[in-house]
């Protein structure tokens, strides 16, 4: 997947993302600060149908949200704040990447605890363009 976006066809994009891994359900987006990622992972739990207001986890780690008509969970994580694979572990970071049991899962810094992420996992890398442009590819 190589496609340039911008906000006014970020709802698309996200259900191209959703369509084009309908096996995987997990996604690490590898940016730099400002790049979009909580925007493009706010309009992908839109599309899972997601009703809870989307917002970046920066100080809580992770956020929890339900998808409506199904019982199903997206977990939204930013591992900005880690300092070691183990402050993951003890966050409970590990075992809600092991037991996905249909969950999708979003995480913002990925870097930072790259060998806990799941086998399974789909890497996209997020570059700005331009001010309101943004490149999305698969790594």
């Amino acid at each position: 997947m190589n496609l340039v976006y911008s906000i006014d066809n970020i709802q698309q994009v996200a259900k191209e993302i959703i369509s084009n891994f309908p096996v995987q359900r997990c996604f690490a987006f590898y940016a730099e600060m400002g790049s979009g990622k909580t925007t493009l992972i706010r309009a992908l739990c839109d599309a899972l149908g997601v009703e809870d207001n989307v917002s970046s986890p920066t100080f809580s780690l992770i956020n929890e949200y339900k998808r409506s008509q199904r019982n199903e969970k997206v977990f939204h994580m930013d591992w900005y704040r880690l300092k070691s694979t183990q402050d993951a572990i003890e966050a409970g970071i590990e075992d809600i990447l092991q037991d996905q049991q249909g969950h999708y899962c979003f995480i913002e810094w990925p870097e930072l605890a790259e060998e806990l992420l799941p086998a399974m996992v789909v890497r996209l890398s997020l570059t700005p363009v331009s001010d309101t442009m943004r490149e999305l590819r698969t790594l």
